[in-house]
This record gives C-alpha cells, structure tokens and sequence, in this order.
C-alpha cells in the first residue's frame, strides 16, 4: 500500500525508470504508456487497469479518485482503495472481472508497490520520532497551559463556583472539562509532532493505511497523554488514591492518568502503571469479546440454517412457514450492493462506459 501510496501521489519517472518497474511487475507490453519523457505515478499505475475500467470513489484523505476508461485521473492508491478490508477499487474489479482476474491484478499491484519501495528506499528509525528544539518547546508550554487549566477548574471545583452542565453533576461536569482540556492538548501536541515529520516514514505509513495512524506518531513523538478507563479518567481505587506514589483525594492530571512523557524518551514508572491499567481492560475485553461473539454467530447461525427463497421469491423455513414475502424486504442482493444500497449511477456508467 505505502509503494502505491508513493507512487501516485508525487513521483515523477523517466520513460526507462518506469518501463522497467513495470518490466519487474511482469507487464511486457508497454504501449498504454504515454509517448513522453517524464511520466508521473499515475501514468505508471494506470498501465495495470483495464482499458474499460471506470471508477469514482475516496481516498483515505476524503480526495475524490476517479478512473476513465482504465487511466487514473486524480487521488492517491491507499487502504481505501487497495486495503484488505476497506479495498473499494479492488471490490469494484472484482465485480465486474471477476475472482481470476482481480487476484492477478492484485499481485501486479503488490509487485510494484514493493519494486517503488526497493527503487526508492524506506525505511524507519528513532531518527524519525526526533523534533526540533522549537517543537519541542511549543509541545511543553502547550502541554504546562493544559495543566494549568485542568488545575484552575479543581480550584473553582474546591471553591464551589464550578457550574454544573445540562443533566451533569458538578463532579461530573470537572471530569468532563479536564478531559476535554487534556485531550486538547496531546491533539494539539501531536499536530506539532505530525508537521515536524511531515516527509518521515512513519508518517507516510499512517497516511496511506498501511500501518499505525497519526496517533501513534504522536505518542511516540510528542505526549501518549491522558489515558481513560471505561471512559473516564483513572479513579480512586486504593484508598483514595491512584496510586501509592500520590496523596489521598488528588484530582491532579497527574494523579489521575494523563501521561505527559512520550515513547521515545520513555515513561515514569506511575505513567508506566497507568498505562498498563488501560493496556489490560483492552486485553481483557479483547478477550472477552471474542468467544462471546462467535457463540452468538453459532446460534443465529443455527436458528436460521433451514431458511432459503423459494420460486415464489419469499423466504420460507422447513416447513414452508414464510418469514418474508421478500429476501430482505427489498430483494437486493447485499454482495452486489453499496453499503446495502443499490448504486444505480454505477449502473449507469457501466453500461454507457461514461462517468
């Protein structure tokens, strides 16, 4: 995915440099290719698609991609498009080429993706999470601002003049503001952490899918920030306290689970301990979640096991008893469906080969 990311977003080739990638896909049949000296990403790309190939969608970013008779004319190869699960442009070939073909062409675009990586070169490092002295320093005096106000609101809480909001007590309402505050500020943290690596490694791999999202980069560049069990910040579970480390009844952001180091430069151990706390009701629920949800498929599975559609197109059970006088109540088919919606505009340009 990240190749292909590459590939069609800013890359420019020569004729050679692009007719040997694709000579490294297995395509030895180049007249697709423009007639010219300089070739982008998406001239290269386009030579995989069938000629009579249309296609309008989104890429990861929200940009529209469009294809025209197999050329592609605007947005970026990403997980949208090409992910194992969100694959919109495969799913789209695979109706109308079927199984054989789109597995071929999903292992050209495998081939090239790898060839544009291999050409070009990637490769990530600590090197990538490291920021300027002036980011860093805007990081801090944004992270020491939110800790100021989550401070002023347990004063005003203490003081009795926090107003409670709409259907929240005044205890709730201080949680939800200071998570709100704190929350601000790892976004904010993160943004000055994500613009610093604008051109790195990791940053491209959140923003084509491939893997990890720009969360993770800021974490591990800027502020992990404020971790929430259940929703809400860590709670007094230990007489009073969070932890032994701190005094009974601390309100403190950092009493209460906000994480102000980074991965990089590594946590203290109460940041440590907080995040293990989170770490474990997400392997435990994880954990949980997974034979719970197969023992309920198992189930619906069994009940419904006698049901078909008959001749008559209702939906009857073993002993003929009907449970729709439709499949679905609308007759679609889900698998040919958008979203369980019919597309009829896709419909249309397929059939008159326009977009």
């Amino acid at each position: 995915i990240t190749g292909n990311y590459i590939l069609t977003k800013d890359l420019v080739l020569s004729r050679e440099e692009a007719v040997d990638l694709l000579y490294t896909v297995g395509i030895d049949e180049f007249s697709a290719l423009p007639h010219k000296e300089k070739l982008d990403g998406k001239e290269v790309f386009s030579v995989l698609l069938p000629k009579d190939f249309n296609f309008v969608g989104k890429d990861k970013g929200g940009n529209e991609v469009k294809i025209v008779n197999g050329q592609l004319k605007s947005g970026l190869m990403d997980k949208a498009n090409l992910g194992s699960e969100s694959g919109l442009l495969l799913r789209n070939v695979y109706e109308k080429y079927g199984p054989s073909f789109t597995a071929d062409l999903l292992g050209k675009i495998t081939r090239l993706g790898i060839a544009v990586l291999s050409r070009r070169g990637f490769s990530i490092g600590l090197a990538d999470m490291d920021l300027q002295e002036d980011a860093s320093q805007e990081i801090i005096n944004t992270i020491d601002k939110a800790e100021e106000e989550a401070l002023a609101l347990i004063d005003q809480y203490k003081a009795g003049k926090l107003e409670a909001l709409p259907g929240r007590s005044v205890k709730e309402t201080l949680e939800l503001r200071i998570m709100e505050v704190l929350n601000k500020a790892r976004n904010k943290s993160g943004d000055i952490a994500i613009k610093q690596s604008s051109n790195s490694s990791a940053l491209i791999m959140a923003r084509s899918g491939a893997r990890g999202n720009s969360l993770n980069i800021a974490q591990m560049a800027a502020i992990v920030g404020q971790q929430a069990l259940r929703g809400k910040r860590i709670g007094h579970g230990f007489k009073g306290r969070t932890l032994p480390y701190f005094k009974t009844k601390d309100l403190s952001p950092k009493a209460r689970g906000f994480i102000k180091s980074n991965f990089k430069s590594g946590l203290k151990p109460y940041e440590f301990f907080f995040g293990a706390m989170t770490g474990r009701d997400a392997l435990m629920d994880t954990a949980l979640r997974t034979p719970k949800s197969g023992y309920l498929y198992r189930r619906l599975s069994n009940a419904m096991q006698d049901l078909k559609v008959e001749y008559d197109l209702t939906v009857r059970d073993a002993s003929g008893k009907v449970v729709q006088f439709m499949y679905g109540e609308d007759g679609l088919d889900v698998s040919k469906t958008k979203k369980g919606e019919l597309d009829v505009q896709k419909i249309i340009n397929d059939t008159s080969g326009a977009q």
